[in-house]
């Protein structure tokens, strides 16, 4: 099946994966749904068997990434271009509104919102927008916001609430399938180096893989910019890139790399895919990482068998580090990150494959950790904070997941290293939720995976 490319809408779930060019072209492709189920729009050169990719491959981590378009082409080059891309989503939300599939909280106005929750009342205040495809945001010591966009846009969130024109001294960054311009992570000295870092995806002679990049923010524009770290991880498709990035206290930088589609490559210390890197803020690997020295692993790795970890968060209290994954169907994961230890991916999960056939008759073994929570069904977690901002006591220490598929927010309280209690929150929100930060105000800030979507903010009655 050469040349075929597809578009694949998940109704009901406000997603776009894939997209062919004759949706935006030329005449309304064919397309045939189940009740609930994905809309598959074709080519004229499609054939009747299919589009040549199993279901597995096609809907991928779709559930993870509204919106993550690309041409599903086995001859093409992918367009690099973010123009094309947003033009290829403006399509993809035209036809969701054309199917009804679109829940009410992508066309509600962003107004106020208030809750009660089993230990706080809340209110949820729109803070600022709007974004195409923000993925990471980035909290300045003036009060303003940095935050990346997928196309390869990075935008300050003025005081006002108006997002910046794209900001100058970013070269163009790769933008294909789940992977483009992703996290963001200031410097702890960013008050005196204005230095910050980049997560985004790379071409190489291998194929895409997940690169970090440092710059300094000074006048309005960047300066500097330079990869200093490229994943040993690259793959020919456009899944599981991970790219949330953190700095501890002592300025190592933490980064994660999703197994890029390959099961087996997440328990093969050969390669960053599947894992967590710590490094030096030059990008070599950090003094002191487990596998350092060690005859064929690489020294970056802090932790291992990770399927795509799309949420990063250090406790300010503890200094221990929490991750949260994306399981395929079923599966999701919250882990307390230990140096040099396996998570088991693909070896031992409470998933099963798209199809619904098993991955493994396994959920654990001796040597491999067990997470501390696990969602089955899935709610496609991304972005995690641990609460210590003051404004909300009561939730002091809990750890908030946003939901891509689920669209709410997860509460979950702890006892050590074991989540003792979950509280699901924002329930009839009705977005994405990409994003979960602390702010310096003792807020959490939400960012939404959805076209023309605003930042919001919980903040206490």
């Amino acid at each position: 099946m050469n040349g075929v490319d597809i578009f694949r809408v998940e109704t009901g779930r406000r997603q776009a994966n894939a997209v062919t060019p004759d949706l935006i072209r030329g005449p309304t492709p064919a397309f045939s749904a189940g009740a609930g189920g994905p809309v598959w729009f074709r080519t004229a050169a499609a054939s009747a068997d299919g589009p040549g990719w199993t279901p597995d491959q096609v809907r991928g981590d779709g559930l993870e990434q509204a919106g993550a378009v690309s041409r599903r082409t086995d001859s093409t080059t992918p367009d690099k271009s973010g123009s094309f891309a947003r033009r290829i989503r403006a399509a993809a939300l035209a036809a969701l509104l054309c199917l009804g599939a679109i829940p009410g909280g992508l066309a509600q106005a962003a107004e106020p919102r208030e809750y009660r929750s089993e230990k706080h009342a809340f209110r949820l205040v729109p803070v600022g927008g709007p974004f195409d495809q923000a993925w990471g945001m980035a909290f300045l010591p003036d009060g303003r916001m940095l935050v990346t966009e997928l196309d390869g846009n990075l935008r300050l969130l003025e005081t006002g609430g108006k997002p910046s024109d794209p900001l100058p001294g970013l070269p163009r960054i790769e933008v294909y399938g789940q992977g483009g311009l992703m996290d963001i992570a200031l410097d702890p000295s960013f008050a005196a180096s204005r230095r910050l870092y980049l997560s985004h995806i790379a071409d190489t002679a291998n194929g895409w893989t997940t690169a970090v990049s440092t710059a300094r923010l000074d006048g309005g524009r960047l300066h500097g910019f330079e990869t200093v770290f490229t994943a040993r991880a690259a793959a020919r498709g456009g899944r599981h890139f991970g790219s949330r990035l953190r700095l501890s206290s002592d300025g190592r930088l933490f980064v994660t790399i999703g197994d890029r589609g390959y099961r087996p490559s997440a328990q093969d210390l050969g390669t960053h895919a599947g894992a967590i890197l710590r490094l030096d803020p030059d990008g070599a690997a950090a003094p002191g990482n487990p596998f350092a020295g060690r005859a064929g692993a690489l020294p970056e790795i802090w932790s291992y068998g990770h399927r795509n970890p799309q949420g990063l968060a250090f406790d300010p209290a503890t200094g221990r580090l929490w991750s949260q994954e994306h399981g395929p169907r079923g599966g999701d994961e919250v882990n307390l990150v230990r140096r040099g230890r396996n998570y088991g991916w693909p070896v031992i999960t409470y998933g099963r494959n798209y199809s619904g056939t098993k991955i493994t008759d396994e959920t654990a073994r001796p040597g491999m950790e067990q997470p501390a929570t696990y969602w089955t069904p899935p709610i496609a977690p991304s972005g995690l904070t641990v609460y210590r901002g003051g404004r909300f006591p009561r939730w002091d220490g809990n750890l908030f997941v946003g939901a891509l598929r689920a669209q709410l927010l997860v509460r979950l309280e702890l006892d050590g290293d074991r989540v003792v209690h979950e509280e699901r929150l924002l329930t009839d929100f009705g977005n994405r939720i990409r994003d979960v930060r602390t702010g310096p105000d003792g807020l959490i800030y939400l960012l939404l995976d959805e076209n023309d979507a605003q930042i919001w903010r919980l903040e206490p009655l």
